[in-house]
């Protein structure tokens, strides 16, 4: 079995994260979402994975490079083009066209493929996917996920008969509209005649063009509703709900790294905690180089990144904190993500620093001259 990692969205639902980060970069428990999925394929015996790549393309290929630290082989496929003054252009071709472009190149698909967005954390049972799919002699089928019935609207749901077999879509219904409370979890399993049926260099979409195609063509087509835990960060919102998740234990054999000093708190190398005055509710984890500085209260699930710095009489509960984050004196953070300029609450309601500083200094200062370490330090003050 081969892999293909979905990797060239720009995750505009994810911003602020995906400002400077592409989608499946964004760090749990401080490793990269597609980290997990590489190391969970490789679990299984999965060793040649093509990733589809285009915005921010070069931050991806960086961190995985050929993969060989993974114990697998990693190709890449970028989506855009260079233009006449040597400037490298992003252009996606959907998740099915960017599929197509590869196997015209070099006829990767050959073999049953799997494919995932490189977005959610899975812990599938792949070989029992793989099983049924062969069982049933699909050619394609979705791995679907039973979700409640008030949260229907949240995803696209797949409409089946008695047999499994693949009837119709619905993406997003309301729900006293829905047939289904089976959502599709992005995950896939292709034969290679699948990739036969995508038109050439055309944009072209998995779920809102291929899936319906194959349906109308009566192609074996199915889905299986199976029963594993599937973490999808979706919005901004999600994200927070999954770092809470994750630091409370939410998917087995995920660990918090660091060293346990303490029940519930884990600190990276060099940190640095004034303990007199104060207090750590765990779980929380304190990221190297990182000062906490004396009086401050620090309410799990917390995740503050290297480099940081918690001033004096600071609190901070149920946050997430990326790296080089300064909390100034006596600052509340409450259930926030600070990501450099920005802050974002659970509800995903984001506040610039620029928005601060024309408060405080008018529109007349220029918020260049600005360092980074004020930048969180405003944005705490504010929350």
């Amino acid at each position: 079995m081969k892999a293909m990692i979905l990797a060239a969205g720009k995750g505009t639902r994810v911003r602020p994260l995906t400002y400077d980060l592409p989608k499946p970069m964004i760090p749990i428990l401080g490793k990269p979402v597609m980290a997990y999925l590489i190391e969970h394929l490789a679990k299984y015996g999965v060793r040649d994975i093509m990733v589809n790549v285009s915005y921010l393309h070069q931050k991806i290929e960086e961190y995985f490079a050929d993969g060989h630290q993974f114990g697998v082989q990693i190709g890449y496929s970028f989506e855009g083009y260079t233009n006449d003054v040597g400037e490298v252009v992003p252009e996606p071709l959907g998740s099915a066209g960017g599929m197509k472009k590869i196997q015209e190149f070099g006829g990767f698909f050959d073999e049953t493929t799997i494919v995932m967005c490189g977005d959610a954390v899975i812990d599938l049972d792949i070989q029992s996917a793989l099983f049924e799919h062969k069982r049933k002699g699909a050619l394609a089928s979705i791995i679907t996920k039973e979700v409640p019935w008030d949260k229907v609207s949240d995803y696209g749901v797949v409409v089946t008969d008695k047999d499994g077999r693949i009837q119709a879509f619905q993406e997003k219904p309301q729900q006293d509209q829905a047939l289904s409370n089976h959502a599709s979890t992005g995950i896939y399993i292709f034969e290679p005649a699948v990739l036969d049926l995508i038109p050439v260099d055309t944009v072209f979409d998995i779920g809102s063009q291929l899936f319906p195609l194959l349906v109308e063509k009566g192609i074996p087509f199915f889905a299986q509703n199976r029963t594993f835990n599937w973490i999808d960060i979706g919005s901004v919102k999600d994200f927070w709900s999954v770092s809470q998740s994750m630091m409370s234990g939410g998917l087995a054999n995920m660990t918090i790294p660091g060293v346990q000093i303490d029940d519930g708190i884990w600190v990276g190398l060099n940190t640095r905690i004034d303990w007199e005055g104060t207090v750590i509710e765990g779980p929380v984890y304190i990221g190297a180089g990182t000062h906490i500085e004396a009086g401050c209260k620090i309410v799990g699930p917390t995740w503050i990144g290297h480099g940081s710095h918690i001033c004096s009489g600071a609190q901070i509960v149920r946050s997430v904190l990326f790296e080089y984050t300064r909390i100034s004196d006596n600052a509340h953070l409450d259930e926030k993500i600070v990501f450099k300029e920005y802050s974002v609450d659970r509800s995903g309601t984001m506040v610039h620093l620029s928005e601060l500083v024309n408060k405080k200094w008018g529109n007349a200062r220029d918020r260049r001259l600005i360092p980074r370490t004020e930048t969180a330090d405003e944005l705490a003050k504010a929350n």
